[in-house]
């Protein structure tokens, strides 16, 4: 089979592979649409994400839609369209599953062997990974199911936004599609914030009710009940707690670097701001994929979709934020 590998910092291949069988309770998966993530850009660009560093040829990309091509089991026929939840689950310990140790993730560095991801011909996964799409569902939306689970997550961890005010800084794929999924979920107003003229057209788009660049306007103070940072920038944070209202929430969405980084605190203690973080997500995926299949507008995120062929043109739109917004590889 065909599969995209990343060898290193800047070396992306198209390469044969041996294409892979299912053992016991696992399913194999044609896929069709596999969207590039963050991660998958740092991979390229860094040969690293985060603290996870590339020591063996990578397949990337865990957000994907695709049609069972085998199951051993029967219990899915070929061609039942299916997305997948990319994550495995560590030993049972406390908290949330995602932040549980020892479990894996498609198409990341962080295991050894790393564990391969969808950006291939055929993807092996355990049975229980699969979820099958409603038929008013395409496969072209549901490649956002992953991405749109992240800021659902979020959402949850907030407490909901069901009749509150949310701002969600950063209009990038992530932070649109948590708009999009305040929104969907019943917020009062929605803003979002961006400092370039791409991301604030795709979120009006989506149809926020203000899109604010903050190098050209600041953010009323006291106003969010529910501040969703999504950029992974830390110097954000002074005027999101400044902008956040008393009693507000205020959660990390976005990768922030592994540094210290001073932050003006006294926002949060004056006004009783609760900070939380969140990673990942659980069973979020499937309100993503209910909110996917009632909300065709939430399409408008994906601004490029690109043959296989072309996977290096894919990367390089992905990585520049003003002209794209999701970016989908097709596979077939």
């Amino acid at each position: 089979m065909r599969a995209v590998r990343i060898h290193r910092d800047q070396d992306l291949r198209i390469e044969e592979v041996p294409t892979p069988e299912p053992g016991p309770g696992q399913v194999r998966i044609r896929p069709t649409h596999v969207g590039i993530c963050g991660s998958d850009l740092h991979y390229f660009s860094d040969g690293a994400a985060g603290i996870f560093r590339i020591v063996e040829p990578l397949i990337p990309g865990h957000e994907m839609s695709g049609t069972i091509d085998l199951d051993p089991s029967g219990r899915y026929a070929p061609g039942t369209p299916v997305t997948v939840h990319p994550a495995t689950w560590g030993p049972v310990s406390q908290g949330s599953r995602p932040t549980w140790p020892g479990g894996t993730f498609l198409g990341s560095a962080s295991t050894s062997p790393h564990t391969q991801g969808a950006m291939s011909e055929f993807l092996v996964v355990t049975a229980d990974q699969v979820r099958p799409l409603p038929a008013d569902l395409p496969l072209r939306r549901a490649a956002l199911v992953e991405p749109l689970a992240v800021g659902l997550h979020a959402i949850a961890v907030a407490g909901g936004v069901r009749g509150r005010s949310v701002l969600v800084a950063g209009s990038g794929p992530i932070g649109l599609l948590a708009a999009a999924g305040a929104l969907a979920a019943g917020a009062s107003e929605v803003w979002c914030t961006d400092v370039r003229s791409g991301p604030l057209t795709r979120a009006r788009a989506l149809g926020v009710t203000e899109a604010v660049d903050v190098a050209r306007a600041e953010l009323p103070e006291s106003r969010f009940e529910v501040v969703l940072e999504c950029t992974g920038i830390p110097q954000t944070l002074n005027s999101l707690l400044r902008a956040c209202a008393r009693g507000g929430t205020l959660v990390q969405v976005g990768n922030v670097p592994n540094e210290d980084r001073p932050v003006n605190l006294a926002p949060m203690v004056s006004k009783e701001i609760q900070l939380r973080g969140t990673f990942r997500y659980d069973d979020e995926i499937d309100g993503a994929i209910a909110m996917l299949a009632a909300n065709p507008s939430i399409e408008k995120v994906i601004t490029h979709e690109l043959p296989l062929e072309s996977v290096l043109e894919a990367f390089a739109v992905a990585a520049d934020s003003d002209a794209s917004g999701k970016v989908l590889v097709r596979i077939s």
